[in-house]
């Protein structure tokens, strides 16, 4: 096994909360069905939206090639029992991931008062 890349983001709360409030759409084009119903389940804290909006900047960071060949909508980020974030893959992510040799995406992330963050590492085969 062997590290691709590393990532990390880090956004101003308030500017999702902005974005939110500005264009109703924005949580359907940036997160998938389930990232919205694992929100909703969160009381839709703007933290907790900010904190997987980070996670997917940071994973495309540690992919090396930033949101470009891919949406943001390709990248889901849930959690296990214990809170823990789980990556996912879709569309076309999933097909560069195969590409790349894959074998997972770790990602950890955090929040504050006015900021969240979130690091990533892409693992691969080789």
């Amino acid at each position: 096994m062997n590290i691709l890349d590393i990532g990390i983001d880090i956004i101003e709360i308030d500017r999702i909360k902005n974005a939110i409030e500005r264009n109703p759409r924005f949580l359907e084009k940036i997160f998938t069905k389930e990232e919205i119903k694992y929100f909703e389940s969160r009381g839709m804290k703007i933290e907790s939206i900010a904190g997987n909006f980070a996670a997917k900047e940071a994973i495309s960071k540690s992919i090396g090639t930033g949101i470009r060949d891919f949406n943001f909508s390709d990248i889901e980020v849930l959690r296990n029992d214990i809170g823990k974030p789980i990556v996912k893959t879709y569309n076309n992510l999933k097909q560069i991931c195969i590409d790349y040799n894959v074998l997972e995406i770790k990602v950890s992330i955090s929040h504050g008062k006015d900021y969240a963050v979130a690091n990533a590492i892409t693992i691969t085969k080789e």
